[in-house]
């Protein structure tokens, strides 16, 4: 019985580590730039309402943010299920919609820190893929898996410090509102996104066939986004949250 239970513990993590989807990465990266492209130009988009303190922006920032949401439910699903004819115009307004509502996070930054801080944004963002991108590919399966299971439980955790800190600022805005909370958060969201980077190189031919190569593309342009916000709240956070005393 022992010898068969370690068979089958065998068998399970053999085809855990096995690859379905080869070349998934490859035909996925293209889609993740234009989708980074398609953002900026709705960061853009918001940042230019923003300037001439147009009246609308409150309002059609609501309803790209409930668009956002809709979208990526639907063009999840059409991505998982490899329609990719479906998925992709969903996937452009996605991206669309999610520069728009970032525009608000970016907007703030340039006011704190300058054009700098989304630079230095943008570059850490830049590099953290260069450097994933080599070696995510090559980790082993012990360290591949390790990761994974670290990630994930650093996601909940930052899930659940963050509905702490958004309740917690409802009663108590000066314990958690302020910059030093903020800055815990920011700092491990900067790390755990880092470490996501190299994952998603791991784990995405182990996940998705070559055929749902916009699933892939969807679940990598999220880590990077989410980085590259992280960065930017850090930036913030280091200048006080936008405070001038």
């Amino acid at each position: 019985m022992p010898a068969n239970s370690n068979f089958q513990q065998a068998i399970r993590e053999a085809q855990s580590s096995a690859l379905i989807g080869p070349n998934v990465v490859n035909k996925a990266l293209p889609y993740v730039g234009g989708g980074m492209a398609l953002t900026g130009l709705g960061v853009l988009g918001g940042l230019s309402l923003q300037a001439t303190n147009n009246p609308l922006f409150g309002p059609l920032f609501i309803v790209a943010f409930i668009a956002e949401i809709v979208l990526f439910f639907m063009a999840s699903s059409a991505a998982n299920n490899a329609n990719n004819s479906k998925a992709l115009p969903l996937l452009t307004g996605f991206s669309l919609l999610t520069g728009f509502t970032l525009s608000g996070i970016v907007g703030l930054a340039i006011q704190v820190a300058g054009m700098g801080a989304i630079g230095t944004a943008v570059f850490a963002t830049g590099i953290t893929f260069v450097i994933a991108s080599s070696v995510g590919r090559k980790m082993s399966d012990n360290v591949g898996q390790a990761l994974q299971g670290a990630v994930g439980l650093g996601l909940l955790g930052l899930i659940i410090a963050m509905v702490f800190q958004f309740v917690g600022g409802l009663f108590a805005p000066g314990m958690f509102g302020g910059s030093g909370f903020e800055l815990m958060i920011a700092g491990f969201g900067t790390v755990l996104f880092v470490a996501m980077s190299f994952v998603d190189f791991y784990t995405m031919p182990r996940r998705y066939n070559d055929e749902q190569y916009l699933a892939g593309a969807l679940g990598m342009y999220l880590t990077y986004i989410n980085l590259f916000v992280f960065v930017l709240r850090l930036i913030i956070a280091l200048q006080g949250g936008g405070r001038r005393d």
